[in-house]
């Protein structure tokens, strides 16, 4: 904890830094409001793949986390589409498509898995149930077969909520965000009552990756589509 304090004004001098946000996670798979002490998370936007690559490996914040971690996993990621804020910011802009067209998105690279990033704002009047709904969500994503990798993080918690999970391509994530399951259903009760003050969505082809989450690379071998009828 004592380090998150003292990453902030590190972060505020960082050079090519775009946006950033220092994060705790929760119990069991994170998707839970109690906090757990030994996992936290550092996001960040920089102007291009090189330059984040560099910084995570040569930056005093990231080796000072490393120092301390007994083991670290970073992820790379390119935006392909964001709707919503963040504090008020937009922080995830897609590039230009390869034609110059500029309201077309990037196509990813090819059998690039694909991240999905939630965050949202959630009311105080709204908070007990928007978490009453999070345990069955999490076991339902748990058991997914094609799932990659899957966190809750937060900045604040029982308030500001982060979801991070990682799919083979965007047909296995969609079934599970908009199916009639415990998220799909989540999803419409936001929607009918306005649950949350703010919200963003981002879709991110994954790029790299660097380090060990408990042991490997999670995305060393990434799950294979679940087989679908014709």
């Amino acid at each position: 904890m004592g380090r998150m304090g003292l990453s902030r004004p590190a972060l505020s001098r960082e050079a090519d830094l775009i946006f950033w946000k220092l994060c705790g996670s929760g119990t069991g798979e994170g998707f839970t409001p109690r906090p757990n002490f030994g996992v936290w998370a550092i996001l960040a936007v920089w102007p291009d793949l090189a330059t984040a690559q560099d910084r995570v490996a040569q930056a005093p914040v990231w080796r000072g986390w490393r120092g301390h971690a007994a083991e670290s996993w970073t992820v790379f990621l390119q935006p392909l589409s964001a709707r919503g804020a963040w504090a008020g910011q937009s922080p995830f802009t897609p590039d230009a498509a390869p034609d110059g067209a500029p309201d077309a998105p990037p196509v990813p690279p090819p059998d690039a898995p694909l991240a999905v990033l939630t965050r949202a704002t959630v009311k105080p009047a709204h908070a007990l149930r928007f978490w009453s709904r999070v345990p069955s969500i999490s076991a339902v994503i748990g058991r997914d077969p094609n799932v990659a990798f899957k966190i809750g993080i937060g900045e604040v918690p029982l308030f500001h909520q982060v979801t991070f999970s990682i799919w083979p391509d965007a047909q296995s994530m969609a079934e599970f965000a908009r199916g009639d399951g415990p998220h799909g259903r989540a999803i419409r009760a936001v929607r009918a009552g306005a649950w949350f003050r703010e919200e963003l969505y981002a879709r991110f082809a994954v790029v790299g990756t660097a380090g060990t989450w408990q042991g490997a690379d999670p995305l060393a071998r990434p799950p294979q589509p679940k087989a679908r009828a014709a």
